[in-house]
């Protein structure tokens, strides 16, 4: 099983990530397109070729958080799609086998009584949005294996597990299964993704504190309340890659520890 790491704020330059990488022995680096410095027009697929075969590591891709690919404006949703595109072409050339993406619960309205959706109330319109990003993924990784992995966050709405599974049906699409996510949500999405085992292939894994005690992820391994044994045996079971999403070098330094110490490195 490979073990990754997220670029960390607190390194200067992707090669200073690399060679943490190596130095403790993971595999590969998730690139987050959050960074201002990890935008789709800053790829540079010989300069990150040149890093693997340096550092004899590769890399995934995560998608920034504000992608929403249902975006009711014309203008806006074409750049999030474009950028998309762009991103898979850059994966595709320098051998990145994962791009991370989250779902968007889009705008809602806050009624006296409850939240309506506007993907919700507009159903119609937000699955062909759906459909059109499908169509674009498809088109763009082709033949190249690589997959799309759908990450929960705070719990997967009814209307975007529809969508999630009309994506699922398609071979290029995949699950993230982020385990603080799901603790700190007091596992909202276990059983959607226990139901569809087969398309998990990717893993963030840091530990976390439930809900009632209050809600914490991102926390180093071990320090919280995430079945570590059991989640990490499940990536095994699935072939996944695991992300040990932690955002801090010495959180990573001592995460790495606890899997050796505890047997799970190969």
């Amino acid at each position: 099983m490979n073990y990754g790491m997220p670029v960390l704020i607190e390194l200067g330059c992707l090669e200073e990530n690399c060679s943490l990488c190596k130095k403790l022995g993971l595999d590969f680096i998730e690139v987050n397109m959050n960074f201002p410095e990890y935008q789709v027009q800053f790829f540079d697929a010989g300069h990150y070729s040149a890093l693997k075969d340096k550092y004899g590591i590769y890399f995934t891709i995560h998608l920034s958080e504000g992608l929403d690919v249902s975006q009711s404006n014309d203008f806006v949703r074409g750049g999030w799609l474009k950028t998309v595109e762009a991103t898979v072409d850059f994966a595709k050339k320098a051998g990145c086998p994962v791009i991370n993406m989250h779902m968007n619960h889009g705008i809602y309205i806050t009624l006296p009584d409850e939240k309506v959706y506007i993907h919700e109330k507009r159903f119609g319109e937000y699955f062909e949005t759906i459909v059109n990003f499908r169509k674009l993924c498809e088109r763009c990784v082709g033949d190249s294996g690589i997959r799309i992995c759908i990450e929960n966050t705070d719990g997967f709405t009814d209307f975007e597990k529809k969508a999630v599974n009309y994506l699922l049906e398609s071979p290029v699409f995949g699950l993230t299964w982020d385990v603080g996510h799901s603790i700190s949500h007091d596992e909202k999405d276990m059983e959607y993704l226990l139901a569809h085992v087969n398309k998990l292939c990717h893993f963030h894994i840091h530990d976390g504190t439930r809900a009632n005690r209050g809600g914490k992820c991102h926390q180093e391994l071990g320090k919280g309340d995430v079945n570590l044994d059991a989640r990490l045996a499940l990536a095994r079971e699935c072939n996944a890659r695991c992300v040990i999403e932690v955002k801090t070098v010495g959180s990573l330094e001592k995460s790495v520890a606890w899997l050796r110490r505890n047997g799970k490195f190969d």
